[in-house]
């Protein structure tokens, strides 16, 4: 009787873990290149799951999460325009009622950076965004990020 109890208790664990499990379809890295003394360039990667989306910048205000960048402020560097991404994929969602673009398998986004001091220069800030697949969306992410350049 005592192994059944025991049984019970491990099993009844390991399905909880397994439930708390968080699902995360989309990982983040980061990467700078100096294209002079004054200029460089950050680049900010999405891996993406298979079957998973991540929506791109130019969403409609009605659509889901568009992916947005804030980059913090600093006298070390300025932002040079906006941040760049490649041509998405379109098409019509259902659940928004609108085309909607977005990216499957990785992404990478460019933001040019005027550099004010010499040595090396970090630029923070953070995204958001939201990742969906046929079945479900996640709700919006915010994650933190932290580039050096050299």
């Amino acid at each position: 009787m005592k192994r059944i109890i025991l049984a019970f208790f491990v099993l009844l664990s390991v399905s909880s873990t397994l439930h708390a499990q968080v699902l995360r379809p989309v990982r983040w890295s980061y990467a700078a290149k100096r294209l002079s003394k004054t200029e460089a360039v950050v680049f900010i990667k999405a891996t993406i799951d298979e079957d998973w989306h991540l929506y791109s910048q130019t969403v409609p205000d009605r659509g889901p999460t568009r992916t947005s960048f804030a980059f913090s402020p600093s006298k070390n560097y300025a932002l040079i325009g906006t941040t760049l991404e490649p041509k998405p994929l379109t098409r019509f969602e259902k659940v928004f009622g609108i085309e909607v673009a977005y990216f499957e398998n990785s992404v990478i986004f460019q933001q040019k950076i005027k550099l004010n001091v010499n040595g090396p220069v970090t630029v923070n800030g953070s995204l958001e965004y939201m990742t969906c697949n046929d079945e479900k969306c996640l709700p919006p992410e915010t994650v933190s990020f932290s580039i050096m350049i050299k």
